[in-house]
């Protein structure tokens, strides 16, 4: 009798536990965050220019630092300060963090590419 009282201990401990982890089979481990450092290209080109999401200050919009050097990719974006995420996944740059300088779509695999304005074609990929 007291090892089948061990066993039903046993078990509910165990359960308990699985519960209070999420209950889905996956580890209570959180998964690595993607990196928020990205390189931007213009139309192909070798030439690269570092761009780096901060924090998330509201939902959706992330402050933004992006290199003195991507004015060689697009003059005027090295102002931007904000990243704004939208519902779509579309993602825009803007120096006020309303109207955007450039806005980007996903684009296959872990990067996007800028749709408007419609020149240059910017590129920006996860590092």
């Amino acid at each position: 009798m007291k090892l089948a009282a061990g066993l039903v201990a046993s078990v509910a401990l165990f359960g308990g536990v699985h519960f209070l982890q999420g209950g889905d089979g996956r580890s209570a481990t959180p998964e690595a965050a993607p990196s928020s450092d990205y390189q931007l290209t213009a139309n192909g080109d070798e030439a690269a220019c570092a761009v780096h999401r901060g924090a998330e200050i509201s939902n959706g919009l992330s402050l933004l630092s992006v290199a003195p050097n991507c004015r060689k990719l697009m003059p005027g974006i090295e102002h931007v300060k904000f990243w704004r995420e939208q519902a779509d996944g579309s993602v825009a740059f803007s120096q006020n963090g309303v109207d955007p300088i450039v806005t980007f779509g996903v684009a296959d695999g872990h990067g996007y590419e800028s749709y408007a304005p419609a020149a240059p074609l910017l590129a920006l990929n996860n590092d």
